[in-house]
């Protein structure tokens, strides 16, 4: 069973969702772990993929974009929006309102969540599936 975190921020905006994405991965990262960021279509994943070199003066995240085919692959830090050729790694930080298929292929699972109504709605599902598989569950108010 997969450890999962809910984190639940004040703001309501998803580019705070978004920087937190990128300060997870950034961690986790610095402690040598690899990152899959599932976003919730092509286009976040771009605005991701950008983020991650802007997010913080100074920054350097090593990461690919899935798909994109231009020798990143192997990065430790991969964002992407589809289902497919998702291989394993550390951390799953799932930017989407549902839990991707392939989530039980990780042994953790970021959860982020804005103070947005219908981000708590789908999250609170979330949150109950992955109680109902057996997960271990644990929040963290932002």
């Amino acid at each position: 069973m997969a450890r999962v975190d809910f984190y639940v921020l004040t703001q309501v905006d998803e580019r705070a969702r978004q920087m937190l994405a990128c300060k997870l991965a950034e961690k986790a990262w610095r402690l040598d772990n690899t990152v899959y960021i599932h976003a919730s279509s092509r286009e976040d994943a771009e605005r991701l993929d950008q983020l991650l070199w802007t997010f913080r003066d100074g920054s350097f995240v090593p990461h690919g974009l899935a798909g994109r085919n231009d020798g990143t692959e192997s990065s430790p830090i991969m964002i992407g929006a589809d289902d497919d050729g998702v291989g394993p790694r550390d951390l799953l930080i799932n930017l989407c309102d549902e839990i991707p298929s392939f989530a039980e292929g990780f042994p953790r699972v970021a959860e982020l969540v804005t103070s947005d109504e219908s981000c708590r709605l789908a999250s609170r599902k979330r949150y109950a599936t992955y109680r109902d598989q057996g997960h271990e569950l644990n929040t963290h108010k932002l």
